[in-house]
């Protein structure tokens, strides 16, 4: 990969304009990056380059994996792309116009990730969609993994909107690469830091904030995070629904059994 070296569109706002150069001189294989000023009926990107220069990004090169049966890009995917960020490489020039692609891009980013990644490698993410089960997070060249709700927090969170919102610039941890199915699965937890390095932010007798996240169905305690990595036990008491903010005392931190018991104060 060259120029943007994999980073994922819109994470700098750098974006590609002639000058000096020609379009006959520019080089099919580099990656540029701009901005979609339109998107007309017929679903075609159309891309300002300078020098009253606009480039076309056609619809069956707007997106090489979210496309239906005919090989096109989704309708919503192209009129999403307005006003954003994409990369692309120039594909042709027809009458002084340059058809570009965004596919061929996201086709050499896959194979880039599949060949030189390594699972646990920490990685620059966008987040650009959120489900309920999880976090869409563009990795780089329009390249999108999944973080699980079970992947963002430690603690245990009813949405992924608790830890992330559509747009955030975050690292994220390599978790999987599906080579068949191409499917990329990413983790978030990991930027909280070790049970160990959360523990010791906080000593024995010492009071602070916490959020309730968890009753034990039989009514054992209910878990409390302290931090987004750190999650204590207090003893069961009616009134305390998931999401409350509440003060806690720190009674004990258990290290060897990984366990931190609090009071409600």
């Amino acid at each position: 990969m060259n120029t943007f070296k994999l980073l994922p569109e819109g994470w700098n706002t750098e974006i590609f304009k002639l000058e000096n150069s020609k379009l006959s001189e520019i080089k099919k294989e580099s990656i540029m990056q701009g901005i979609v000023k339109e998107c007309d009926e017929s679903c075609n990107l159309h891309i300002y380059l300078g020098k009253g220069i606009t480039g076309i990004v056609p619809k069956d090169e707007v997106e090489g994996i979210n496309i239906k049966q005919d090989e096109q890009a989704k309708e919503n995917i192209c009129r999403g792309k307005i006003h954003k960020y994409i990369q692309f490489k120039i594909k042709d020039i027809k009458e002084n116009t340059p058809i570009l692609s965004r596919k061929e891009v996201q086709k050499e980013a896959l194979n880039y990730i599949i060949k030189n990644y390594k699972i646990g490698q920490s990685l620059k993410g966008i987040v650009k969609n959120i489900t309920p089960y999880g976090a869409f997070i563009e990795i780089g060249g329009g390249i999108v993994g999944l973080a699980h709700i079970e992947d963002l927090s430690v603690a245990r969170i009813k949405t992924p909107y608790e830890r992330l919102k559509i747009g955030q610039k975050i690292n994220v941890t390599l978790k999987n690469v599906d080579k068949e199915t191409k499917r990329i699965s990413l983790s978030y937890k990991e930027n909280f830091g070790t049970w160990e390095e959360n523990a010791n932010k906080f000593k024995e007798g010492e009071k602070t904030k916490g959020i309730v996240r968890e009753t034990e169905k039989n009514k054992n305690g209910i878990f409390v995070e302290i931090t987004p990595n750190l999650v204590g036990m207090v003893e069961y008491q009616e009134g305390l629904e998931y999401g409350k903010r509440i003060d806690v005392l720190i009674k004990k931190i258990d290290y060897n059994r990984k366990k931190v018991k609090l009071i409600v104060v």
